[in-house]
């Protein structure tokens, strides 16, 4: 299904003409507009339902490039979860592409008011399947999460026509930025077509992060003005160089938003079916993302869609895997969250199998969090890892048995159900949320530039701002900031699962505060790669050459204790009880058992921590001299490893 077949919905191109077909179970009627490069409608045709509720229309004559949308006709009665209205132009939910950005009017929820105007146009698109191979992201490698307009809109190298689109992340400027820092996969935030929630307009705000879907796959023409060739054009390219690619996308709620929202696709399609609602009371929509609707995709219509829109970009852009926002919504069932549902689907299709899958494993609704409970090989975002981590080094008591699980794949979530390998993705910062500079630079929020006076975002960051808050011309506060990410970043890549590192982290990047900035579509979210700190960048890179140097962090198997990991106090001896039980304890050695891929030997690994605020003297386990790595070089240490405050070194056995 997908590519040559519109059993359930879409445009396919024939030589004769062209086939429409959507699905609705509701609809009283369904016509096909069409419309020319004027943007005027020429033809409204009506179209015949099949016995499974598929509104069918073959046009002779039509071709590739033709504009088109829906209109469905029914009863109108949103107390009753009915919100046909044939004024409004409707986006097929199987729409390969769209004409031209979404932009908010209220008009586009006002019962009667023909939005012809206002709405993109779906576009007929024929298939042009990409080369596909197996995923080259293995799990236990290192993702990059990028956010596509703001990572490149500021970039010197990139021209100026081709900035903040997916085709700048094939410039070889940036490609040798990845690989300058060692990354396995880049994984882009949305870009498939969204709309702005309705409270942003009249703050003159916009939504810049994508998380507010219309379409789920038609790509957005600000980020991808060139459509899915763009896209095939740059992951073929990334994958000449040894990179994946992972789309992250938004199943769990659309655009349309609540009852006071617009009227955009699966709403004036079958909003009854492609949403979920109250157990008998059809007018109240269930919201499970506090977005204002929940996607129904328990619904196997809906399942279909979902599973055909990744066969799509897998198909037709050789995508490598996805990561899906709020993923527990896509088990939600009547009854809760179902990991053998619509999850298991996607993992049997036969082109999606060998895919990476990436959840996010919450949602805001009810049994919503469901870290280390999705089926295998899903991996997982592990937020407790996160926090943990941030706890730790900014001085938590407790905390040093809480960075050992870390740092040995989170065994107590995903051994849960009889697993015995990680499918942790450990990170310290994402897009929802401080950049790892803010993260130390703030010890709360500053989200006023969103204009809800501070209101939105989370509240509890565990940040510390190292004595003052937000910017500050101090160079010992300043250099405080830099070793703290760097210590941040040397446990992140030194834990066990796969690595998450949000773009611009490497080089200190900040947002002035800002926790929440989906709307900032402006410089406070844009990368400005000449503040960026060459050192900080480097420090990412040496941490990524050890992490592909040494076997031991490519292993996701959970530690048996038989001599692959060994925990160490400073004198060089186990830890006993009683330092575990330390509530304040601020030194932690890991001995890892690994293969040393520069000379193919068996050796010993020593990753030292030091949280405290005075240098440490480590005693090396063994009799055998030591070797201290350190950025472009390596210097021998003899027995003995003397740490720095608030770091983290590295000691390889001879």
């Amino acid at each position: 299904m997908g590519g040559n077949s519109s059993a359930q919905g879409g445009a396919i191109v024939f030589e004769t003409g062209v086939e429409f077909a959507v699905w609705s179970h509701h609809a009283a009627q369904i016509d096909l507009c069409l419309f020319d490069d004027d943007d005027k409608e020429y033809a409204r045709l009506s179209m015949a339902r099949d016995s499974g509720h598929v509104f069918r229309l073959f046009v002779d004559g039509l071709k590739e490039g033709a504009r088109y949308g829906y209109r469905a006709d029914g009863i109108y009665a949103p107390d009753n979860g009915l919100w046909f209205d044939p004024s409004k132009l409707l986006i097929d939910p199987y729409a390969k592409a769209v004409d031209r950005p979404f932009h908010y009017d209220p008009r586009l929820g006002t019962f009667g008011e023909d939005t012809q105007h206002l709405m993109p146009k779906s576009v007929v698109t024929k298939e042009a399947p990409a080369k596909t191979q197996k995923p080259l992201f293995k799990p236990g490698g290192f993702i990059y999460e990028v956010a596509v307009k703001p990572f490149t809109m500021l970039h010197p190298d990139v021209p100026t026509a081709q900035r903040g689109t997916v085709a700048a992340l094939a410039h070889p400027s940036v490609i040798a930025h990845l690989k300058r820092i060692g990354v396995d996969a880049v994984e882009l935030m949305p870009i498939t077509a969204w709309i702005d929630e309705r409270h942003l307009p009249p703050l003159g705000l916009t939504n810049g992060w994508g998380y507010n879907p219309v379409a789920f796959m038609a790509l957005d023409p600000r980020l991808v003005p060139g459509g899915i060739a763009e896209l095939r054009d740059t992951v073929a390219k990334l994958h000449e160089e040894g990179i994946a690619v992972i789309l992250d996308l938004v199943f769990n709620h659309t655009g349309e938003s609540d009852r006071y929202g617009t009227t955009l696709s699966l709403r004036g399609i079958d909003n009854l079916s492609y949403y979920r609602h109250v157990t008998d009371r059809p007018s109240v929509l269930v919201n499970d993302t506090g977005t204002g609707n929940t996607v129904a995709c328990d619904h196997p219509y809906v399942q279909r869609l979902v599973i055909d829109s990744l066969r799509h970009f897998v198909r037709n852009a050789g995508i490598d895997g996805f990561r899906f926002d709020l993923a527990p919504v896509l088990g939600r069932t009547a009854n809760g969250f179902d990991r053998n549902g619509t999850l298991a689907a996607i993992l049997a299709d036969d082109l999606l199998a060998d895919r990476i899958m990436i959840a996010e494993p919450w949602d805001i609704g009810p049994g919503g969090y469901q870290l280390g409970n999705f089926p295998a090989p899903f991996l997982e975002w592990n937020d407790r890892a996160r926090d943990d981590v941030r706890c730790y080094w900014r001085g938590d008591e407790w905390k040093t048995g809480s960075l050992a699980t870390v740092l040995a794949g989170s065994s107590n979530i995903f051994s849960a159900n009889g697993g015995t390998e990680t499918r942790s993705v450990n990170f310290l910062a994402a897009h929802d949320g401080f950049t790892l500079m803010d993260l130390v630079s703030y010890n709360g929020k500053h989200n006023e530039a969103n204009g809800e006076n501070n209101r939105d975002g989370h509240n509890e960051n565990h940040s510390w701002n190292n004595g003052v808050e937000g910017e500050t011309a101090y160079p010992v506060i300043r250099a405080r900031r830099k070793a703290d990410v760097k210590a941040l970043i040397s446990t992140l890549f030194t834990s066990r699962g796969s690595i998450m590192l949000t773009a611009g982290d490497e080089g200190g990047r900040t947002q002035h505060g800002n926790n929440n900035a989906y709307c900032q579509d402006n410089e406070i979210t844009w990368v400005d790669w000449k503040l960026l700190d060459d050192d900080l960048i480097a420090h990412t890179a040496f941490l990524a050459s050890l992490r592909r140097r040494f076997s031991v962090f490519s292993d996701l198997s959970f530690f048996s204790g038989n001599g692959d990991v060994e925990w160490i106090s400073l004198s060089g001896e186990p830890m006993t009880t009683g330092e575990w039980e330390t509530p304040a304890f601020s030194t932690l050695g890991m001995v890892l058992a690994t293969n040393d891929g520069s000379n193919g030997r068996q050796t010993r690994l020593a990753v030292l921590f030091n949280r405290s605020e005075q240098r440490q003297l480590f005693t090396l386990p063994g009799n055998a001299d030591w070797r201290q790595l350190l950025p472009g070089e390596e210097r021998k240490a003899g027995g003995r490893g003397l740490i720095d405050p608030r770091s983290v070194a590295f000691f390889v056995e001879n």
